[in-house]
């Protein structure tokens, strides 16, 4: 792994233009709290303009080529360590034809289990839960939860079996601050490499107290990276997202992009307004949308801050609403927790601060509750995929860590709005997916060269499908 410590990176200027607006580290200036070196740093390398070719969104032959290269050796996140807390628990996580069992020990280690009877083949589990053993419905072959063989029905017809070496092929595991990943290589660099320098980016937020309070997902007919493009880039929230506008600063979203890793970074000024109508706003507004955008979507009641009975809170003289926001999103956090909130900065109590790893691993830093997405094909179908959310909180101050509840999938008709308790985020889902079957269809009449990017603002995606590539290309 590269030791580059993040204190130690240094700022490198875009080779093309940016917003005109006030700049994320521009925002940092004015902190209420010293600014963490992680937050300092300002980099996007260039990937040019290249336009993108259209067929790796909807062709077979792509998608095959991306599950034999990219999906069956690229290291993917399966669960949280809390899904899966005692001996026997498991869940089950499947990825184009690849089926696999996440199971517990009895030592507390984690094992990746191939999901099938090694006698003709019937899947073992259909569903996560806790199990003794791993029995086959179909003849009754079962194996210990560690995958050795514990039972061969008839034995004496299966001279060619020796049950002391018919274990379940296993893949690879490998945990990160509570994350829990698999890679079906047998011979993949270890996670901590594949993650590169993002760790040392990482020592300030420790995610192992963290506790999902929310696991939700649908089936979206598009390709698994159109759906993922869509949330490493604040572009679209002008068109997409209005209700958004008086307190999101989308053009001035920061992107960080470094050659030779494999993941990259955004910063989202929150309690901000966009630079298209900065100049026609006022503080006090910005703080006034903020609350109400919220409180239409949930009742009053946000997932982080709600209206009081005093009403929504007044902007000071010579304060700003960005500041307010932070001061009330600490006392929030403070109670919540019953512990010290103060150190955190506005930036990481207010701002969507998200790490892109490839190939779909979404997770935003800071201490309030934050989301973490995933997206994946669903079957082996190029035009369909499963996307998913993660919702994050802090462990309860009792140091309990309470088990998931289990995902809940949309149904037919329903839409992420339907999620009450996800707030704000069930709108911004939806206005999202509405945009996903539109693309998929338009990218096959699409006559032009390529997909055009954006230089800066969708640099995230040329590097994206840059180390796609990459992966594509290896023997």
């Amino acid at each position: 792994m590269t030791e580059l410590a993040s204190p130690q990176r240094e700022s490198v200027e875009p080779p093309c233009p940016r917003s005109p607006g006030t700049s994320v580290q521009e925002y940092l200036d004015n902190d209420a709290r010293p600014v963490p070196a992680v937050l300092r740093y300002d980099i996007n390398e260039d990937y040019g303009t290249a336009p993108l070719d259209v067929e790796r969104y909807y062709t077979r032959e792509f998608h095959d080529r991306e599950v034999q290269k990219v999906w069956r050796r690229v290291w993917q996140f399966v669960c949280r360590e809390d899904h899966i807390p005692e001996p026997g628990d498991h869940i089950t996580y499947d990825i184009a034809d690849d089926k696999l069992i996440i199971m517990r020990q009895h030592d507390g280690s984690i094992k990746a289990l191939y999901n099938v009877c090694l006698h003709r083949g019937r899947a073992l589990r259909q569903e996560g839960g806790r199990v003794g053993e791993l029995r086959c419905p179909f003849h009754g072959f079962s194996w210990n939860i560690d995958g050795s063989s514990k039972f061969v029905p008839c034995a004496w017809d299966f001279p060619e079996i020796d049950p002391s070496d018919f274990p379940l092929p296993e893949a690879k595991v490998a945990s990160w601050n509570g994350f829990v990943f698999i890679n079906m290589d047998p011979n993949a660099e270890p996670l901590e490499d594949f993650l590169g320098t993002m760790l040392n980016d990482w020592e300030r937020w420790d995610y192992a107290d963290r506790v999902v309070y929310s696991h939700f997902g649908g089936i979206v007919d598009c390709n698994w990276k159109v759906a993922g493009e869509a949330f490493i880039e604040g572009f679209h929230s002008l068109a997409t997202h209005p209700q958004m506008m008086e307190w999101l600063g989308d053009e001035n979203t920061q992107y960080d992009v470094i050659r030779g890793e494999n993941w990259s970074r955004q910063i989202v000024p929150q309690g901000v307004p966009s630079p298209t109508i900065a100049n026609h706003i006022s503080e006090q507004e910005v703080l006034d949308s903020y609350y109400e955008t919220r409180a239409f979507y949930t009742q009053g009641k946000g997932r982080d801050l709600s209206v009081g009975d005093d009403g929504t809170p007044r902007v000071p003289e010579g304060s700003t609403a960005r500041r307010e926001l932070a001061a009330h999103m600490r006392s929030a956090l403070a109670e919540m927790s019953g512990s010290d909130q103060d150190h955190w900065t506005d930036s990481e109590l207010l701002d969507g601060i998200q790490y892109f790893v490839f190939p779909n691993f979404y997770v935003f830093a800071g201490p309030r509750t934050n989301a973490v997405y995933r997206f994946r094909p669903y079957g082996n179908d190029p035009d369909r995929c499963i996307a998913e959310v993660f919702l994050l909180a802090q462990a309860p101050a009792d140091g309990s860590h309470p088990k998931p509840p289990e995902p809940r999938w949309l149904q037919p008709g329903e839409t992420f709005s339907d999620i009450k308790e996800i707030g704000l985020l069930g709108p911004v889902f939806d206005q999202d997916m509405a945009n996903m079957p539109f693309i998929q269809e338009g990218l096959k009449t699409l006559r032009t060269p390529g997909v055009q990017l954006a230089r800066y603002q969708e640099n995230r995606i040329r590097q994206y499908h840059a180390i796609l590539d990459e992966w594509l290309a290896r023997d």
